[in-house]
């Protein structure tokens, strides 16, 4: 009975998408869309972003410091390894989790809101493909916008580190920076921003799919958020195993 249900619910999320990337009934209305889906799913998301890369990035820094209190060990291997620790998996993936949850399940219940009042049905009387018309702008939007968050995210969690470095003295300035520059590989920072576009389609995708198909009230609205949260975080890990291993093998 699981796994008929997997099925089924795979099979509708694959129909939901080729009716998502539709071509779009009026070029303007869709930008509009994408433009307040930049601002309400994008932008709104810049502050909690900096606030969390921020102290992460001292954490990670004061605990790496402590770990690595080693004379054999050069003071500027912290700063390198918080440097890598940030790039290579807090900012795309720890980030994109935060995201999942903050975005995914606003996606999810506003399109479960829209559901359950049967705005979604209007749209389909008045000739509108509501599945493009209304997914379609949140999922470029995401997939545009999440790269800038993560790049603002290695930016803030590495001068974090630096602060916290300074402030509290396991580092000096100099050896920080020259661990920044030491054997720096900026494919890494591609690879961080690839797996970022995929964490962004799948937070997009699969939180509009919980919220597009809500049967019932408000409560299974609710209900289908927190779905929407949990089944996307997991596919963000599953994705993120598969291209690390496509991609850094």
């Amino acid at each position: 009975m699981i796994v008929k249900e997997a099925i089924h619910s795979v099979g509708s999320y694959f129909i939901l998408l080729g009716k998502t990337f539709k071509k779009p009934e009026s070029s303007k209305e869709y930008w509009k869309a994408f433009m307040r889906d930049l601002d309400y799913l994008g932008l709104n998301s810049v502050w909690i972003v900096a606030v969390i890369s921020l102290f992460v990035g001292a954490i990670v820094t004061i605990q790496t410091a402590y770990n690595l209190d080693d004379p054999l060990i050069p003071d500027y291997y912290v700063a390198l390894a918080t440097r890598e620790s940030i790039i290579l998996e807090f900012s795309p993936t720890m980030i994109s989790l935060i995201l999942a949850g903050k975005v995914g399940s606003n996606i999810a219940s506003t399109l479960g809101s829209m559901r359950v009042s049967e705005q979604i049905e209007a749209l389909e009387v008045m000739g509108v493909n509501p599945a493009s018309y209304l997914i379609l702008p949140k999922t470029i939007a995401l997939v545009l916008f999440n790269p800038i968050l993560i790049i603002i995210s290695m930016f803030l969690g590495i001068v974090g580190g630096y602060l916290a470095a300074d402030y509290i003295g396991v580092v000096a300035p100099a050896d920080f920076i020259q661990g920044l520059q030491l054997e720096f590989n900026s494919f890494y920072v591609a690879y961080a921003l690839i797996k970022t576009m995929v964490f962004a389609f799948i937070i997009a995708t699969i939180s509009a799919y919980f919220g597009f198909y809500v049967k019932g009230g408000a409560v299974q609205v609710g209900i289908n958020a927190t779905k929407a949260v949990v089944t996307s975080s997991v596919a963000i890990i599953v994705a993120n195993y598969i291209l690390t291993q496509i991609i850094l093998s």
